[in-house]
């Protein structure tokens, strides 16, 4: 009976720990994936920043189908001219127009979703987006950003008062779908890597797990490839050292 019951202390302890384990699990979100919002967000911004039209065009309606919203996707698309600049930016928004256009001749009705905040009437853009910096960096921003800050006063201003003010002001897309579109533009472009590390470290600040980084490469060898996801999967291996 002694014997007996040992077993059953020693499997209800057992019991509690696995149920600890995974709830602390739970809160940190290492267990988890990037759902299929998630994914359509990788792969359009992907697509975008290389300017495959052609790939993007159903990815956008993959996308659409999946549930995300008309008004998701233009705030991806705007945010990511400032990535990988205007002229893709300009022509993923056109194919965008003309891929709900087809579905519209379709009898498709898509969701507009959240309005897009378009006016930020603030009294000072450049301390409102060093604070946003702040939030996504979990770190003091100086005033001016050292060395490219100091060096070009301009695009600080531009980089703090437009990207982190004007465009972040709008709260269609989570600071981590921002951050997921950033990351996911940046990998799946050239010569980049000093912002892709930024921006990845700033998504794993916000909640974005290793195992979500870890997808989101195998997405850019999907929809990109090999060498770029690479890139990914090396910052992610020293990151871990």
């Amino acid at each position: 009976m002694k014997t007996c019951k040992q077993i059953k202390w020693f499997l209800s302890l057992a019991f509690i720990l696995n149920t600890i384990n995974m709830n602390a699990q739970n809160k940190t979100g290492e267990n988890q994936s990037l759902d299929t919002y998630q994914q359509s967000l990788v792969t359009i911004s992907a697509l975008t920043a290389t300017g495959d039209l052609e790939n993007l065009k159903i990815q956008l309606n993959k996308g659409l189908d999946s549930g995300l919203t008309i008004n998701e996707i233009k705030e991806a698309l705007v945010q990511l001219y400032a990535y990988c600049g205007f002229p893709r930016s300009l022509n993923a928004i056109n194919t965008f127009k003309t891929v709900l256009d087809e579905r519209k001749t379709k009898g498709i009705t898509d969701v507009e979703g959240k309005a897009i905040i378009i006016e930020n009437n603030v009294a000072d853009k450049y301390e409102q987006g060093r604070k946003v910096i702040e939030e996504l960096t979990g770190m003091p921003q100086a005033k001016p950003a050292p060395g490219y800050g100091e060096f070009a006063p301009r695009i600080d201003a531009f980089l703090k008062e437009h990207l982190f003010a004007d465009v972040f002001t709008s709260d269609v897309l989570t600071y981590r779908q921002r951050e997921l579109v950033t990351i996911s533009a940046l990998a799946a472009m050239t010569g980049v890597e000093p912002q892709l590390q930024s921006h990845i470290n700033i998504g794993k600040n916000i909640g974005i797990t290793d195992s979500q980084l870890v997808q989101l490469a195998y997405l850019i060898e999907k929809r990109i490839n090999k060498t770029q996801a690479e890139i990914v999967r090396n910052i992610l291996s020293k990151s871990k050292n």
